[in-house]
């Protein structure tokens, strides 16, 4: 059955008029979604509650519009992603199965498959365990999406469990010691950990030692797409690929960008999707094809772009992780002329450092 995929905006945070017109209009049934990755307006920290009341008000939308129990609906991968800094657009992106023949010949076309992984307990968080439950989540979605060849996967989110002071004394409790106590930092490890896995499963290096975990920054995915947070235990796993036979209009590709400033690696993504681009591509060479790009970013952990010193990685009023994710949002904007575009940060492991992976989707039947 043919994948559909639809980017929404939110008007504000438990908005889901955009998503009942597009069913109203037909794109797809509440019951044919079957995953959500989308940015929210909250601080995208620890405590951001913008994702939790997202998520609650889209699964309670669900229950509403379609036929699934509430079991059902909770055990859907719905990922947001907090922070929409500078001029980055909240919005949604569904993925929708609908009804078809799922025939397209030989040609591949957009295929994706989800998995919730086995609770990742609080000291599994930054090391091994939890890569290995990863790795088996991401195998698990890769069977569910139909795809066999690993190469075939471009684009694998993920949402895992990071630290609170609840979740440390938990494992403290019954004699376990955690990778570390800061929670901020505990999301970039999470993120990180979960990186590892999802490039474990997909063949692009082999298990990897303790020590690299979070520290070896040589070491990284260029499909990984990797969010942390506090609604949930298991990982929340979305594989994205492309795979024959699949139906429908929708490819999707992948690069990396290899500092905050390339667009070239925005664009490089846009071409593995399936579009030919101009050497030098502008906005207007991409119509209406391209549906959205999904970006991970990263402080260069030098303080360096390009030669030059940056003061944000210093900056004792505003994170870091601000700073970047709203240049880098600007740049993706830029480069597909659209703000609603999904760019998150804590990319470590995601792409080279001071850079980050990018994915592409898009819709062949609007090619220019």
């Amino acid at each position: 059955m043919p994948i559909v995929v639809r980017k929404i905006p939110f008007e504000f945070v438990s908005d889901m008029n955009g998503l009942l017109a597009e069913i109203e209009n037909g794109s797809f049934t509440a019951d044919e979604i079957i995953g959500v990755i989308g940015k929210t307006e909250g601080n995208g920290g620890v405590n951001d509650f913008s994702r939790i009341l997202a998520d609650r008000v889209f699964r309670d939308f669900l229950n509403t519009h379609g036929t699934r129990s509430p079991s059902e609906i909770d055990r859907m991968p719905i990922v947001w992603s907090g922070g929409t800094d500078g001029v980055i657009a909240p919005h949604m992106n569904i993925f929708a199965r609908v009804g078809g023949d799922g025939s397209a010949g030989d040609e591949k076309r957009l295929a994706v498959g989800a998995s919730m992984s086995e609770p990742i307990l609080p000291e599994e968080i930054g090391r091994l365990p939890m890569v290995e439950k990863v790795a088996e989540g991401v195998r698990a979605a890769m069977a569910d999406a139909g795809i066999t060849e690993p190469s075939d996967v471009h684009f694998v989110q993920s949402k895992t469990p990071l630290l609170t002071r609840e979740r440390i004394e938990d494992a403290r409790s019954r004699g376990k010691d955690v990778v570390m106590t800061d929670t901020m930092e505990s999301m970039a490890v999470s993120n990180a950990t979960a990186a590892l896995g999802i490039g474990y499963a997909v063949g692009e290096f082999d298990l990897p030692r303790p020590e690299q975990i979070a520290n070896d920054l040589d070491l990284y995915s260029a499909v990984a797409s990797c969010s942390s947070g506090v609604e949930q235990d298991p990982a929340q796993i979305v594989v994205v690929g492309n795979k024959a036979g699949a139906g429908g209009d929708f490819r999707i590709g992948h690069s990396v960008m290899r500092d905050a400033l390339d667009f070239d690696g925005i664009y490089a993504a846009i071409r593995s999707a399936g579009l030919d681009l101009p050497e030098r591509p502008h906005p207007s060479d991409l119509g209406d094809a391209v549906v959205n790009c999904f970006i991970k970013c990263e402080t260069d952990p030098s303080g360096r772009l390009r030669g030059r010193r940056l003061v944000s990685i210093n900056d004792s009023d505003i994170h870091h992780t601000h700073h970047t994710k709203g240049a880098v949002g600007a740049v993706a904007a830029a480069a597909i002329g659209d703000p609603a575009v999904y760019c998150s940060v804590a990319a470590l492991q995601q792409g080279p450092a001071g850079g980050g992976m990018v994915a592409a989707i898009v819709d062949m039947s609007k090619a220019p």
